[in-house]
């Protein structure tokens, strides 16, 4: 069978699979259970697991254990591809994820498995997906053009193709924000941005994105989720926890990692 392989284990995120289970249960165990309504949509970063790992687990638990339905998981592209998916199944250390391929093409982007290959912004968020819901598959897509013409398009691909399929979904948006900046400048211009998630404000996300010069890498997806999470229900958005790599470091140029649900 062929499968998507992991290209970033051993240096993002535990290769040994009992290393990466003890890690994951750690940071589920200090995130706790959810105490709100289960997240429709959430951002989660995608660096390194000791810089923000713990953080990432925090997106997640806003998501109910129980859920076995399908994460539509978009990151951006890194290295310059155009919007893509992939069909493949995802290995990670834990054991392999399926992917949705019904949702996948219904949801219309163009398949490209080459651009999937070296890119990490997906691929750290499979390993939290497998050990926290075990029988919940994938539909990964990797962003290319993150203008907001192109988040609102494709996030009215993902709602028509939910009700299509009928299918239960959470999406998932993969993104750090302020990139070797000073930590008081990351922390003051990322939280003004996040501000705006909390309404599910997406112009004014837009907005202060430029107008702040934040640096997140994956804007694009954040915005893609809250516009879907929107049409499927939510009302809000959360911060769960914000922090940036000076705080493990002890670096003053940093990079911002932040947890948001929208419900």
């Amino acid at each position: 069978m062929e499968t998507r392989k992991c290209s970033v284990s051993g240096m993002y995120y535990p290769g040994d699979p009992a290393h990466l289970e003890q890690f994951l249960g750690m940071v589920f165990q200090e995130a706790g259970e959810p105490d709100m309504p289960d997240a429709s949509g959430i951002v989660s970063p995608h660096a390194g697991y000791p810089y923000s790992g713990a953080v990432a687990a925090r997106a997640f638990a806003a998501i109910s254990s129980s859920f076995d339905g399908t994460f539509i998981v978009i990151g951006p592209s890194h290295e310059g591809f155009m919007t893509c998916a992939s069909k493949l199944p995802w290995e990670t250390p834990l054991g392999i994820v399926d992917t949705d391929t019904e949702l996948v093409e219904a949801i219309g982007v163009p398949v490209d498995e080459r651009a999937h290959a070296g890119e990490h912004s997906i691929e750290v968020q499979v390993p939290f997906i497998k050990y926290r819901f075990p029988r919940a598959r994938i539909a990964p897509i990797m962003m290319g053009d993150q203008s907001m013409e192109s988040a609102k398009a494709l996030a009215s691909a993902i709602v028509r193709a939910v009700q299509e399929t009928g299918r239960e979904v959470r999406v998932v948006a993969s993104s750090d924000f302020s990139h070797y900046v000073p930590q008081d400048l990351a922390r003051h211009v990322d939280l003004q941005a996040i501000e705006a998630l909390e309404s599910l404000d997406v112009p004014e996300f837009y907005r202060r994105i430029k107008f702040l010069n934040v640096s997140a890498c994956g804007y694009g997806p954040i915005a893609t989720m809250v516009l879907a999470a929107r049409a499927l229900g939510a009302t809000r958005g959360k911060l769960l926890s914000y922090t940036t790599s000076g705080n493990i470091t002890g670096d003053p140029i940093v990079v911002g990692y932040a947890a948001v649900a929208a419900v």
